[in-house]
């Protein structure tokens, strides 16, 4: 077998497995854009520096939003 073979027969068996941290992965990016495009409070940074990082480091920056970003709920 090849490699690429190897890969996609990894993929295909890992695929129950995926679907769903893919599914969960881009539903706590949605909701951490739309968060972060209707709240004007931030603790730290503004709301084009959370986008980029909630966008470009995909379940670890909705988190870190979450956790650091997110401002006081006025």
């Amino acid at each position: 077998m090849t490699n690429l073979q190897n890969n996609s027969q990894f993929f295909i068996e890992n695929l129950p497995i995926l679907i769903p941290l893919i599914l969960l992965e881009f539903g706590l990016m949605i909701a951490a854009v739309i968060h972060v495009l209707r709240h004007p409070h931030y603790r730290f940074g503004n709301k084009i520096l959370w986008l980029v990082i909630v966008v470009v480091f995909q379940i670890i920056g909705p988190v870190v939003y979450f956790v650091f970003g997110r401002g006081d709920q006025a």
